[in-house]
């Protein structure tokens, strides 16, 4: 699908630019911004190009990145379970197409997304055609039979025996059930092969899964090994769910590069192993309320893991290890709002300063992002910043967040323009 025809020219006039990648002062003093051709052209004293030039009067305001989720599920969060599992089919990729939308208009202009069949949405987004964020693909997380993506019926034989049907969740391209070296090889190329920027797998136990507890181990070392051997065949890498010490510790030793949660982590020293190992976390500032289980035991498995959390950001930013921040909001389309309340959190109830997580959700979420290598959708210009030749994914705030990250909490309120790939998505300022 070919991109439209690149929009005119944007001359943004004092502004004052967040520096996402330090380590300077993180504001600028008042500037200009010239975006041409869908990147950032010059910034500065800044002379319009002749012909048509957008030019938004900036007022002094704080010009920013983009924001960017580490952890989504575009399929699931514009979507209930009941929806997806009994619903009609294009249903689920219709509402994730407006989940798209309103992800962008938070002010979200890339987002990694960790299980779905989303490859085609990015498509169409790229090309302009509807709006939405940028989008690194997963495609379906990969599971072990009874594992954390394993939701066929209890009394179904494994499909290792029976040539069994798929489940919903894999027949809508949301999850793979595989067992064994040879079809976690197959799993992880299948992806591949339908468009994953970087590939997923359980690791261990989840909350909302129906047969796993929390402290199971999943996937043996040779079958994340052949998952990461796979992934790398292809220039890109493997990310793994997993919450205990067990479980992260083994994906580690097998090669994976981002472990996504980690909030059950026993103590410090596994942090450091990951900070030695140049391995991400990629975690969420879960409070309780963000999920709501009717089942007692997925209700305390949630409690144990939102008490994780607090000391999980702790440990990590006193070892080193490079954290990522993202939201995982699935199956509960009111709640998907929560994004930007997520992204205060890190400030108001997890101790980070407000430049710092910024830094996260823009620069370093990109810094994860750029793993996937040669499977890269977005290698030929730098996300998560404003410098010259980065893609012109851009914010301006009412507001200071290098100060008060609250003032992103109120995006329809706060982010006065909203520009994503140098077109112009939102502008209250005329």
């Amino acid at each position: 699908m070919s991109p439209q025809q690149p929009p005119a020219p944007i001359l943004i006039e004092n502004v004052r630019v967040f520096d996402a990648v330090g380590p300077g002062p993180d504001l600028t003093g008042p500037t200009s911004v010239l975006i041409e051709d869908r990147r950032i052209s010059a910034i500065g004293r800044v002379t319009p190009p002749a012909g048509h030039t957008v030019v938004i009067a900036g007022g002094g305001r704080v010009l920013m990145p983009g924001l960017t989720d580490a952890h989504v599920h575009l399929f699931a969060a514009g979507n209930t379970a009941l929806g997806l599992t009994a619903g009609p089919t294009g249903t689920g990729y219709y509402r994730a197409l407006a989940e798209a939308e309103r992800m962008l208009l938070r002010g979200f202009t890339t987002v990694r997304d960790m299980a779905g069949d989303v490859a085609s949405l990015r498509q169409v987004l790229d090309a302009g055609v509807f709006p939405g964020p940028r989008i690194y693909p997963s495609q379906a997380a990969i599971s072990q039979t009874s594992g954390h993506g394993d939701f066929s019926h209890v009394y179904e034989d494994a499909k290792t025996f029976s040539c069994g049907v798929n489940s919903r969740a894999e027949q809508i391209g949301f999850l793979r059930v595989a067992d064994g070296r040879d079809q976690v090889l197959a799993a992880v190329r299948e992806q591949l092969k339908r468009g994953a920027a970087q590939i997923k797998v359980m690791a261990g136990g989840g909350v909302t899964s129906p047969y796993d507890p929390l402290d199971a181990l999943q996937y043996t070392p040779d079958e994340l090994r052949a998952a990461v051997e796979a992934a790398a065949d292809w220039g890109t890498y493997v990310c793994a769910h997993a919450y205990t010490d067990e479980s992260i510790r083994r994906a580690v030793a097998a090669g994976v590069r981002s472990i996504e949660h980690g909030h059950l982590a026993a103590g410090r020293e596994t942090l450091r192993l990951m900070a030695d190992e140049d391995v991400w976390l990629s975690t969420q500032p879960f409070v309780e309320s963000d999920h709501e289980l009717p089942d007692p035991d997925g209700a305390e498995q949630n409690r144990q893991v939102c008490e994780g959390v607090a000391r999980t950001f702790e440990w990590a930013r006193s070892e080193g290890t490079k954290v990522a921040f993202g939201t995982d909001l699935l199956l509960e389309p009111e709640k998907a709002g929560r994004q930007n309340e997520m992204l205060t959190r890190l400030s108001t109830t997890f101790g980070f300063p407000p430049a710092e997580a910024l830094r996260t959700a823009t620069s370093g979420n990109a810094a994860l992002f750029r793993l996937a290598g040669e499977r890269d959708p977005y290698k030929a210009a730098r996300l998560g910043e404003i410098t010259e030749g980065a893609w012109a994914d851009v914010l301006l705030v009412d507001g200071d967040p290098t100060r008060d990250l609250g003032v992103l909490g109120d995006p329809e309120g706060n982010l006065a323009v909203i520009i994503k790939d140098g077109r112009v998505y939102k502008n209250l300022l005329g």
